[in-house]
């Protein structure tokens, strides 16, 4: 019997959510799913972590920094946080439904 990953709590503090969009729909049809991961995570700790807690084969992983805007608030300037995205390319055959919780 082979053995699945295991789940380390650490791959909680990587995986922050899924990102749903319609953009991130239409990447699932290409066997990618979105998500928005910590701003330290490495491609290698985002590649374990979809690997150990969905129980997939992930071929590849592409990530981006979604910079925050500047936005007014009653005249005031503020700005929304940063947030890192992983694009994380499953095997063929392979998917995850983002909708189901983990």
């Amino acid at each position: 019997m082979a053995k699945a990953k295991e789940i380390d709590i650490r791959h909680y503090d990587v995986i922050v959510a899924p990102h749903i969009t319609e953009k991130a729909t239409l990447l699932s049809e290409n066997n990618a799913v979105v998500f928005k991961v910590a701003e330290t995570a490495t491609k290698p700790q985002i590649k374990e972590a979809v690997e150990a807690l969905f129980d997939v084969k992930v071929t590849g992983v592409n990530t981006l920094v979604q910079k925050g805007k500047v936005k007014r608030w009653k005249g005031k300037p503020y700005k929304r946080v940063d947030v890192k995205k992983a694009i994380v390319t499953l095997a063929e055959g392979q998917s995850i439904d983002v909708t189901s919780g983990i």
